[in-house]
């Protein structure tokens, strides 16, 4: 296994103190003093804390972005595209919970123009979700019931997985989590 460097672990316990005290309730002191160093040495690291916070939200929603793109893209029926871009959530929040608990939480600190920019990202994936669930629809893949609705109630479904990473001692299987979470969408919205 690979040792981690310093930077890394950095970053990985500044996420797991936001995580426990919320971005407005970490300060850097806390996060200098979680490492054990002096608060100067934070700046080795990062400009400001919102600039933790702008780099984290916006490395994770280029991130959902590509992923979707690439569904989008491919050649995939409806159903498939779906299942994929489920699929993309679920793996994020087993690889990367605490960025994601950062992104649920926490977006609304960002200063502008990230904010914007963040507001406007969201906006862009949803539509792009909504087009799959639209083409699933009119090719009767999916029942016919409101397609925003759907949309968000599926982002609503997946959107506390983190959660369930970062809280859960049992360490719950990846593949087994992402089956569930997959077919569970998919017995609501499938048509019959």
């Amino acid at each position: 296994m690979k040792k981690k460097t310093k930077k890394e672990i950095f970053f990985e316990e500044s996420l797991k103190l936001i995580h426990k005290k919320g971005f407005k309730g970490t300060t850097l002191r806390d996060i200098a003093q979680k490492l054990n160093f002096e608060v100067a040495n934070v700046y080795n690291y990062i400009d400001s804390k919102d600039s933790l916070l702008d780099t984290y939200i916006s490395d994770i929603t280029k991130e959902f972005h590509d992923g979707i793109d690439n569904v989008v893209n491919s050649s995939y029926s409806p159903e498939v595209k779906l299942r994929l871009v489920v699929s993309k959530h679920v793996q994020l929040a087993v690889n990367r919970p605490y960025e994601l608990a950062l992104l649920e939480n926490d977006w609304r600190h960002l200063k502008e123009p990230a904010l914007s920019k963040f507001i406007e990202e969201r906006t862009a994936y949803m539509n792009k979700l909504v087009h799959i669930i639209k083409d699933g629809v009119e090719i009767g893949q999916f029942r016919a019931i409101d397609i925003e609705i759907i949309a968000f109630t599926i982002l609503s479904s997946i959107r506390w997985l983190y959660r369930k990473i970062v809280d859960d001692e049992s360490k719950i299987n990846p593949v087994e989590l992402e089956k569930e979470v997959v077919d569970f969408i998919f017995m609501g919205i499938r048509k019959v």
